[in-house]
């Protein structure tokens, strides 16, 4: 699931301190061991100095020994014994060394060579350790804690200015797309530490949505009047259609051109149908019933059957175990019709089949068909493969599909060239 706002930068503040915290502790530990280093080579190195100084001196010279430092002088050509064995042989330099006998126990040792012999220092470094230690954890301490402050702070600040952006987003997420409550980000019910920019986006919003709904109801009104206000001529064109056709005396060239007429007639009916539903999109749903989809689809085949008389081509409908659906049953009626058309229009030899099912409506037909491009277009409305073959308004595969996602009723399409049509409605509402 996609993270929300104030998530993803709380996350980017938690991995910004995490980060923060690992360097710093790295550096920390970096600076502690380059201030030992140098503590104490330059602290053992001014107590050989000093020493180096009194033995030139000429006199007796005692050796340093105190409770962190022992000095001891090999001179030049001595057989060694002067120095323990664990620092005879070390190289010119500082060196951390284990004392012989003394398991785990280190000292750091400085060998000065020089002309007069070689002078060993070992030092007992352990209270600088313990110095550098603890002014480490006090250093990374402080530092952790004022890099969280700081953190907290800043998380807190982001966050205070995020949340008007995360409640408008919520407030507008639960939108109905037909009524949206557009009072609930106007200026007076908008946070009070809601930013300008806040106020700003809720205003363009609620244009917006008053732009959108605007539209949305001119754009019902219009399919509403305008289908209803065509039906009376379309009736009129049709009973006209039927009584010419009726009549006994008309020639057979003028009956194939009512039949045109007549058939154009019922595609128009089912096109202004199917635009009566959906123009029912933005308010109540179309009135629903229990009805047998085998009856629908009986009529359906029936309606169309005339289409074919003269034409080597059959319907035929097969019963597998249909269903008895709760829904509007003009809109199977609508969309599975405009299935039959289409069949009907693209089959010029061979058999149309509608096969009932339990969950499904098929449709398969032995037409054209369509390769893949066609058959990707196919939804799309007034989308015409060939434009020299005689269609309808070219509406009709565009509004079966809507109607199927308004009532659940996906509508899918299989085809391959010059081998037909499947067409399948899911009773997945």
């Amino acid at each position: 699931m996609a993270q929300g706002l104030p998530r993803r930068i709380k996350l980017a503040f938690i991995a910004q301190a995490a980060i923060a915290s690992v360097l710093i502790t790295i550096g920390i530990v970096l600076a502690g061991v380059a201030v030992r280093a140098y503590v104490l080579d330059e602290r053992m190195q001014r107590e050989a100095d000093v020493w180096w100084a009194s033995h030139a001196a000429g006199g007796p010279v005692e050796l340093p020994h105190t409770s962190t430092f022992a000095g001891y002088f090999e001179p030049a050509g001595g057989d060694g014994a002067s120095a323990p064995a664990w620092v005879r042989g070390l190289a010119p330099g500082r060196h951390r060394v284990e004392v012989d006998g003394r398991p785990g126990e280190k000292r750091d040792v400085l060998v000065d060579r020089r002309e007069a012999g070689t002078f060993y220092l070992t030092f007992e470094a352990g209270h600088v350790d313990r110095a550098i230690l603890w002014t480490g954890l006090a250093s990374l301490l402080l530092s952790l804690a004022a890099t969280y402050l700081m953190t907290w702070l800043t998380y807190r600040t982001s966050k205070r200015m995020v949340l008007p952006v995360s409640w408008l987003s919520r407030v507008v997420s639960r939108w109905d797309p037909r009524h949206p409550d557009t009072d609930a980000i106007r200026s007076g019910n908008l946070p009070g530490d809601a930013g300008a920019e806040v106020r700003q986006l809720s205003r363009a919003l609620l244009g917006l949505a008053e732009r959108v709904g605007d539209f949305v109801e001119r754009e019902r009104d219009f399919t509403r009047d305008a289908s209803h206000e065509l039906r009376t001529p379309l009736t009129v064109i049709r009973v006209a259609a039927d009584m010419m056709i009726a009549d006994p005396e008309t020639p057979a060239r003028t009956q194939r051109s009512l039949a045109r007429i007549q058939r154009a007639g019922r595609d128009m009916e089912a096109v202004i149908d199917a635009f009566l539903i959906l123009a029912r999109e933005a308010g109540n749903a179309p009135q629903s019933t229990e009805f047998d989809v085998a009856s629908v689809a009986a009529e359906q085949v029936e309606r169309v059957r005339p289409h074919l008389v003269g034409r080597p081509v059959s319907i035929e409908l097969f019963d597998h175990g249909a269903t008895t659906l709760f829904g509007p049953a003009h809109v199977l009626a609508v969309m599975l019709g405009n299935l039959l058309s289409n069949a009907v229009k693209f089959t010029e030899r061979g058999v149309i089949e509608v096969h009932l099912y339990g969950d499904r409506v098929e449709v398969r037909d032995t037409g054209i068909g369509m390769d893949p491009e066609t058959l990707s277009h196919a939804f799309k409305p007034f989308y015409r493969a060939d434009v020299n073959r005689e269609q309808s308004a070219g509406m009709g595969l565009s509004i079966t599909r809507r109607l199927g996602e308004r009532l659940g009723w996906p509508v899918t399409l299989e085809s391959l060239p010059g081998e037909g049509t499947l067409a399948t409605i899911r009773f997945t509402g």
